[in-house]
């Protein structure tokens, strides 16, 4: 059983629901950054961050994303990991303008692909602009692996020095349109990395409790949140980001794999 501290990223609100989806969705920067909070104290360490407008709507916009990070830094310590990819169809410049307020991560999209029934575009000039922003910025990027194509990308275009050379992974499995949730996919993605590379699985839906609980017994770290799952069982939906957190903080812990802290988490992906 691995040892090293697990990093729990939590996904806390996502760019497709809705309040008529799940009641309870943090959308307000205050709300966002409360949900934040929860999410720390249940074990979180990496914030994985979409900020939506005044009418609830996702949106890419410096001032809302700059409101939202200043609330969250008043009232916790965590790493802040801003999406790049925003909303299907969400126009380029629109999608790395908030990179000026310099969060300690990014992410970092490999490819296009079918997003259910909508095309999610990560054509090489997007991933090349995204990552000349990310590198002008000094983040660390997380680069988000939905099918494993996007690793043979990975190779190619850190070849061609786009990529900067230090980098996390998240496989983000069970997307239609992506790589399917299961343990056959995920053991396959990993036999392919190199030795020492830090990575999380991401699970959309029901898969997100068997495919973390996974992760963890395999060394790798996972990623939590309404964003991919608002269901705590079967026909039930979770109170709130932290219930997800907290059952799995408890299954790491029976596992006898320490939860890490942000310090610790800092640490191990090289941002101390």
């Amino acid at each position: 059983m691995p040892t090293k501290p697990l990093i729990i990223t939590c996904a806390i609100v996502g760019a497709e629901l809705t309040r008529e989806i799940y009641p309870h969705l943090p959308l307000t920067p205050a709300e966002l950054a409360t949900a934040a909070v929860e999410a720390v104290a249940a074990g979180a360490s990496i914030i994985h961050l979409h900020v939506r407008d005044e009418q609830g709507k996702p949106t890419q916009r410096l001032e809302v994303f700059q409101e939202v990070t200043e609330q969250i830094r008043r009232r916790c310590d965590c790493i802040l990991q801003y999406s790049t990819g925003g909303a299907v169809g969400t126009p380029l410049a629109e999608r790395h303008q908030s990179l000026c307020l310099r969060p300690e991560m990014a992410t970092l999209s490999m490819g296009s692909m079918n997003f259910g029934p909508e095309i999610y575009e990560n054509s090489e000039r997007t991933i090349e602009t995204i990552a000349a922003a990310i590198r002008t910025e000094n983040i660390m990027p997380e680069l988000e692996i939905f099918d494993f194509g996007m690793l043979d990308t990975t190779e190619r275009l850190l070849a061609k020095g786009t990529i900067p050379p230090r980098f996390h992974i998240n496989f983000v499995l069970g997307v239609p349109g992506g790589m399917a949730a299961t343990p056959q996919n995920l053991f396959l993605l990993t036999q392919s990395l190199k030795p020492g590379q830090t990575w999380t699985v991401s699970a959309i839906g029901r898969h997100q409790l068997p495919l973390t609980t996974l992760a963890m017994t395999m060394g790798g770290h996972i990623r939590l949140g309404l964003e991919d799952n608002i269901y705590y069982r079967k026909g039930q939906l979770a109170l709130s980001n932290a219930q997800l957190i907290q059952r799995s903080v408890r299954i790491a812990c029976e596992l006898e794999r320490p939860v890490a802290t942000v310090a610790e988490a800092r640490a191990m992906l090289g941002l101390a």
